[in-house]
């Protein structure tokens, strides 16, 4: 009797200890995954084209971030949003207008609102939430996406968290930390997008997808696709370009 309940004992502490390492390690490969895209810094410019099955709109866009507290992007093309620009200080976001000339602060309930028109939400351009700190990770799997053998991570929101998704797949490529594919599903558990990362290539010194598509799945002939043109990690920005002052002369 003695030696049965050791060993259950056993098992089920084993059993912990394998639960605690795998949620560990998932969080652990989602920080290098988003580091490797984030870098301590960057300076990227990306050309985002929205697809609708009757027309097709392109954009140019101009972005720099320091970490994951602050992000600043510039539409630059085409004439009629160039100069509109979207700000993130920690958990403040802010927009400048320049036709009307006007700083706005966006409220928590327009994170889930379309940015300019695409596919892709206020939340996926300036990361309002965090992938890190606010979700709780499990690796659910493996499998193969463009050659190259992936974990598959879920992402389940943290009960303080203000985020727009109720879970986040990610499947993450094993050799470089590549996030190569995420499906955000809603609050009633269903599937609402999938982001598909492709071209994989090195660009501003780092191996990475240059071609990310967002799907909405219940929309035929409809996507967002954002490509990558030119990068730079790690040269100095200081918070102090971070500002609203700093939204009315960024280009």
């Amino acid at each position: 009797m003695k030696t049965t309940l050791n060993i259950f004992l056993t098992i089920g502490g084993l059993l912990l200890i394998s639960t605690f390492g795998y949620a560990q390690d998932a969080k652990q490969i989602v920080t290098k995954a988003e580091d490797n895209v984030r870098g301590l810094s960057s300076v990227v410019d990306m050309t985002i084209q929205v697809k609708r099955p009757t027309w097709t709109r392109t954009m140019t866009v101009k972005a720099w971030s320091k970490g994951e507290q602050y992000s600043l992007m510039v539409v630059t093309a085409p004439a009629k949003d160039a100069g509109t620009v979207f700000l993130k200080r920690v958990k403040e976001i802010w927009n400048w207008l320049p036709n009307i000339e006007r700083v706005v602060k966006l409220p928590p309930s327009m994170m889930s609102q379309s940015w300019m028109g695409t596919d892709l939400t206020n939340d996926d351009l300036v990361k309002a939430s965090s992938r890190i700190d606010d979700y709780k990770h499990k690796i659910v799997g493996d499998s193969v996406i463009e050659g190259r053998k992936c974990w598959k991570i879920e992402m389940i929101p943290l009960p303080s968290a203000a985020v727009v998704w109720s879970k986040v797949n990610m499947w993450i490529d094993q050799k470089d930390y590549l996030e190569l594919r995420l499906e955000f599903y809603d609050e009633d558990n269903k599937l609402v997008n999938v982001m598909q990362g492709s071209n994989i290539r090195t660009i501003g010194g780092r191996i990475m997808p240059i071609k990310l598509e967002m799907i909405p799945v219940e929309k035929k002939g409809q996507e967002t696709i954002i490509t990558y043109n030119s990068a730079t990690f790690n040269q100095p920005i200081s918070v102090d370009f971070f500002t609203t002052q700093n939204m009315k002369k960024a280009k």
